[in-house]
């Protein structure tokens, strides 16, 4: 399982994974804002994608992260999912640890993810405790389809943590 740079080829893809987790994440394939961030960055080479059969760009998408470096050394994973037929199978794995070898070190890495009452959040909840991922307890916004959110950190200050 390859985690290989998105290409302009792979936005079907991406809209279509989408698609699956707007009831978690709020309205995103119809949404123009979505798309110029996905845009934007595939142009910036920040957003990674694992195609099914590791397959040339346009393939299915198994999952999909979209990662900020630009305040580096504090960086920010902004989306991250799996399609529901490839969860439970590394992928979210795969994603992450490819994003933990991209960072400078010393660095802080933060993500907002699913409020601990959102059930179908658990797992993504579950993976970055997994990494380290530390819940904060800043009060953060509802996500746009009114469920919880709760931002995760994790400071890595030598080579080797991951």
């Amino acid at each position: 399982m390859n985690v290989v740079n998105a290409t302009k080829e792979d936005i079907k893809g991406w809209l279509e994974l989408a698609s699956e987790v707007e009831y978690l994440f709020g309205p995103m394939v119809n949404d123009p804002n979505f798309l110029q961030a996905l845009e934007k960055n595939i142009n910036q080479d920040s957003a990674f994608c694992v195609r099914e059969s590791d397959g040339l760009p346009g393939s299915r998408l198994l999952g999909g992260v979209l990662f900020s470096s630009s305040n580096a050394p504090s960086y920010k994973i902004g989306w991250l999912s799996v399609s529901s037929q490839a969860r439970n199978k590394g992928v979210a794995t795969a994603l992450l640890k490819h994003i933990l070898q991209l960072v400078e070190i010393p660095s802080d890495i933060s993500v907002t993810t699913f409020g601990d009452d959102i059930p179908d959040g658990q797992p993504a909840r579950r993976l970055y405790q997994k990494f380290g991922f530390i819940p904060l307890m800043e009060l953060i916004s509802n996500g746009p389809e009114g469920g919880s959110r709760q931002m995760f950190r994790l400071t890595i200050t030598h080579k080797g943590f991951r």
